[in-house]
């Protein structure tokens, strides 16, 4: 049994009364000291966040994803590689330019988001109901969204602003093509099929990858609906959708759907007559078949809508080793768009929510602080790069990696070549050098700078450090370095 009790903990005998000057039924001022009416009002006035900008209307459950076939050939992804490993899902399928309150049923591109709780990670899937999409370009994607969306002085969906986008931007005409047919009126999400729409890279341990497109498709087969039908039960019943899949779940309807990936060679993409980073195109099967790697039981609703569904964040940017991303422009700049999108609608922090939260540990002390912070937040580890007091340990390559590490070479390549990071050369010591040197030609300034800088390193407790501190001065001029450990080591003593 639960006690009903304030937000703080406080019990409290009931929970809809409010203190007044005196008793009876009449008359009375409310006190500042009932914390109850304040914090139920406050709390009331604050209890939505931003609605998404796009993908408002969504349905959510939870699943499980099952390695069905041996991938082992085409990537290292540890979620891949054992048949019949198993892994924990959280769906989530929306329309994309309607709110939240909108129909289900009306005539719309269905996004298909998931995230996989790995065990080295998190690995969001943010895909779609189409094949390809209406741009290739990322600068029109928000162009894009905002034509699909109301007229700023009318306030109501219009058809002018729909079509001047898209005649201005023929590219889109395939997508199009699958809005206006009866796939832009899925039936039932159960009977919806998914696709990545963008290519993405399936990579190994030794370097080496594969381009791939992930096509998702239900056991129940595809089931779509007229356009009078989506209409009439779009004024019927608005969350149709929604009601349809939670339902199958209450009952023990699982819906299920096998998981393919068509897989191409880097030097076929280099001759192939398709550019195979533009998302406007589809790779023909006869070319490059479906090859199934698992399947998708949704077996789980959620307990609380706002908690499990609502603040639930999906990137493409969010991978785990074995997955990479391609260089597909619209891709490239999702990556950045999506966690920002989340960083602004649930905070900075939005990771720690329980819904986005990693079931694998998690390691990562230079995102810290911030709002809702609540966390151990790393104690006293160092949040800045480079540290020697407790050094961030790495996981390394195939040729020497640690038990459990399944970091690729893709991942070392990433992280140690094509990144920038600048390297330390005997010119970066020379204006130093001559600044020293400067100093020297004022009578007792280099005497005090000794002194200045000895009383400060005296305060570091590591001999260790205080050791590469003296050799960077050495770098500078070997009698610096010595000069100011032998005034440092003295004050220590």
């Amino acid at each position: 049994m639960s006690y009903y009790t304030l937000a703080e903990g406080c019990p409290y005998a009931r929970n809809d009364t409010s203190v007044q000057v005196r008793n009876g039924s009449g008359g009375g001022l409310v006190l500042l000291q009932d914390t109850q009416l304040i914090e139920t009002l406050a709390h009331f006035s604050r209890e939505r966040i931003p609605e998404r900008v796009v993908h408002a209307k969504a349905a959510g459950a939870y699943g499980v994803f099952e390695c069905t076939h041996d991938c082992t050939d085409i990537t290292s992804a540890s979620f891949l590689n054992t048949v019949g490993k198993k892994t924990e899902v959280l769906w989530r399928v929306s329309t994309v330019g309607p709110e939240s309150g909108s129909a289900d049923t009306t005539r719309d591109v269905h996004g298909w988001a998931m995230k996989l709780y790995t065990d080295q990670g998190n690995l969001d899937w943010v895909f779609n109901n189409t094949p390809v999409f209406f741009v290739r370009d990322p600068i029109k994607f928000p162009s894009l969204n905002r034509s699909h969306k109301r007229n700023p002085r009318t306030h109501r969906p219009d058809a002018n602003m729909f079509w001047d986008f898209h005649v201005g931007n023929p590219e889109g005409i395939h997508e199009l093509m699958h809005l206006f047919s009866d796939r832009g009126t899925p039936a039932s999400l159960r009977h919806m099929n998914a696709y990545s729409g963008h290519t993405y890279k399936f990579t190994k341990e030794d370097g080496s990858f594969k381009y791939i497109k992930v096509h998702i498709k239900s056991q129940l087969g595809v089931k779509n609906m007229s356009a009078d039908e989506s209409t009439r039960i779009a004024g019927e019943n608005p969350d149709f959708l929604l009601q349809d899949v939670f339902d199958a779940i209450e009952q023990g309807n699982y819906p299920v759907w096998n998981v393919y990936v068509q897989v191409m060679d880097p030097k076929e993409a280099e001759t192939y007559k398709w550019n195979i980073f533009d998302m406007t195109k589809v790779w023909p099967h006869q070319d490059f078949p479906l090859r199934q790697i698992g399947k998708l039981t949704l077996n789980r609703n959620p307990q609380n809508y706002f908690t499990d569904i609502e603040q639930a964040s999906f990137s493409p940017s969010t991978m785990v080793p074995g997955w990479a991303p391609s260089a597909d422009p619209m891709l490239q700049a999702r990556m950045f768009a999506y966690p920002d999108a989340a960083r602004y609608r649930l905070g900075t922090n939005y990771q720690m929510l329980p819904t986005n939260k990693a079931r694998a540990p998690v390691y990562c002390p230079f995102q810290r602080d911030g709002f809702m912070n609540f966390s151990t937040n790393y104690g006293e580890d160092p949040n800045y790069v480079g540290s020697s007091l407790r050094p961030t340990t790495f996981a390394v390559s195939a040729t020497g990696k640690p038990l459990g590490s399944t970091i690729t070479e893709h991942e070392k390549w990433v992280g140690e070549i094509s990144s920038f990071t600048s390297t330390v050369h005997q010119d970066d010591f020379e204006q130093a050098r001559g600044l020293w040197k400067v100093l020297g030609r004022e009578p007792g300034h280099q005497d005090r700078y000794i002194s200045n800088v000895s009383g400060n390193i005296k305060n570091v407790t590591s001999k260790e450090l205080r050791e590469k501190v003296y050799y960077l001065y050495h770098c500078v001029d070997p009698q610096l370095g010595q000069r100011i450990k032998t005034a440092t080591e003295a004050q220590i003593a």
